[in-house]
């Protein structure tokens, strides 16, 4: 039998750095948006992501996709 990944949901996840420490390394903190639609392309998201960025008062360092599959054998 195979295995078959059955996509879920997903989170979208903004890095942005919130400033510095005691040591002048950077400081991040993680804006997370859940219930992404699986099916949404990763371009699309992308484009999402920036528009969000830009309402943030913080500098954004990264973008994170994190999908929620479950596995079923059949």
């Amino acid at each position: 039998m195979a295995v078959v990944k059955m996509p879920q949901s997903g989170k979208l996840v903004l890095k942005v750095q919130t400033g510095v420490n005691a040591s002048g390394n950077p400081v991040y903190r993680n804006r997370t948006f859940a219930n992404v639609n699986p099916g949404v392309a990763d371009s699309d998201l992308f484009a999402v992501a920036e528009g969000l960025a830009g309402l943030q008062e913080h500098t954004l360092a990264d973008i994170v996709r994190q999908d929620l599959n479950n596995l079923v054998n059949q």
